[in-house]
């Protein structure tokens, strides 16, 4: 058996740390395409819904993950002074986001699919 089936909650817990630290430095490497942090954070917010919600099946958890993501991003379409005054801080900018892309949406289905993924081959 291995410590993910042991200890999920911990499996989940080192993973989401280490899809933020990847995350985060995918923003300082200027190589580094912008859509790759879109895919880690939305990576992340699956660990983070597994972690929370770890009895519930599958496809919930994906179907969670993907509106969490999804409505983070069409809330950028709301531009009202008191948002985007969050928006501009760190905490903001990393987890509201600032600027609607339809192609977000194609990096939030990915980064979903590469932990579904993750979690099935162990």
């Amino acid at each position: 058996m291995n410590s993910f089936n042991k200890y999920p909650r911990l499996a989940y817990a080192i993973c989401i740390i280490g899809t933020i630290v990847l995350g985060l430095l995918s923003r300082k490497v200027t190589i580094v395409p912008l859509w790759v942090g879109d895919v880690l954070w939305a990576t992340m917010v699956f660990y983070m819904v597994r972690f929370i919600f770890i009895n519930w099946p599958l496809n919930k958890v994906i179907i969670a993950s993907l509106l969490f993501c999804y409505a983070i991003e069409f809330s950028q379409l709301y531009q009202a002074g008191w948002i985007n005054h969050i928006r501009q801080t760190l905490f903001g900018k990393l987890v509201l986001g600032s600027t609607f892309l339809w192609g977000d949406t194609l990096s939030y289905t990915v980064g979903v699919a590469i932990g579904v993924l993750s979690v099935r081959k162990v």
